[in-house]
């Protein structure tokens, strides 16, 4: 496939993934736990899932959540002192197997965290298992010359923290002055802080 042909079969390729995604109750009863969460939203996914929980726990705090990124392999040398009985956990991995966020998990579930809220795809996912509510992505096809490359599957991913991070905002009613507060700095500070601005 040439180059052309290729870009444009990825970006269908990962549309089509997006669409297909159903909101099922349980996205709505994450929103729901997460604008009652007490604690911090904590996230935590390895290599592509992890950066999208990053990103995910980014938008959050800049839109009025509390929220911090843990990494399962530093949680396993301290980090996981981070967590709270009052926390709740997002948990991203595709196939739910990675051994890393399942350790974590589990050890989580020990140190009393609220809820776990799982992001994943494979039915066979082990975080199934581990998670009170699940965020499921559906069965993804890579568009990937390999099969192999997250693409279509990470698309997906940050569409869903994306849907989620944007309904608890406006949950919570989070108006343009909280936006500014916490995102004060460069172009999008200055639009939340002034109504004048072209928008």
């Amino acid at each position: 496939m040439e180059p052309r042909e290729r870009m444009q079969a990825v970006l269908r390729a990962e549309a089509e993934a997006i669409r297909a995604v159903r909101v099922t109750d349980d996205f709505v009863r994450a929103v729901e736990a997460m604008a009652a969460c007490r604690g911090k939203v904590l996230a935590t996914g390895i290599g592509k899932a992890g950066h999208v929980a990053r990103k995910f726990t980014a938008t959050l705090c800049s839109t009025a959540t509390p929220a911090a990124f843990v990494h399962p392999g530093e949680a396993a040398h301290g980090d996981l002192g981070l967590i709270g009985p009052a926390d709740l956990l997002v948990a991203f991995s595709t196939s739910g197997k990675s051994r890393e966020v399942l350790e974590m998990l589990e050890l989580s579930r020990r140190l009393g965290v609220a809820k776990v809220i799982g992001v994943t795809s494979h039915p066979d996912s082990v975080l199934r298992e581990l998670s009170d509510w699940v965020l499921d992505m559906g069965i993804i096809a890579e568009p990937c010359p390999l099969g192999l490359t997250p693409s279509a599957s990470t698309a997906v991913m940050l569409a869903i923290t994306d849907a989620i991070a944007l309904a608890l905002m406006e949950v919570k009613g989070v108006t343009r002055k909280d936006y500014g507060l916490r995102h004060h700095g460069g172009y999008l500070g200055r639009q939340a802080r002034t109504d004048n601005l072209p928008r």
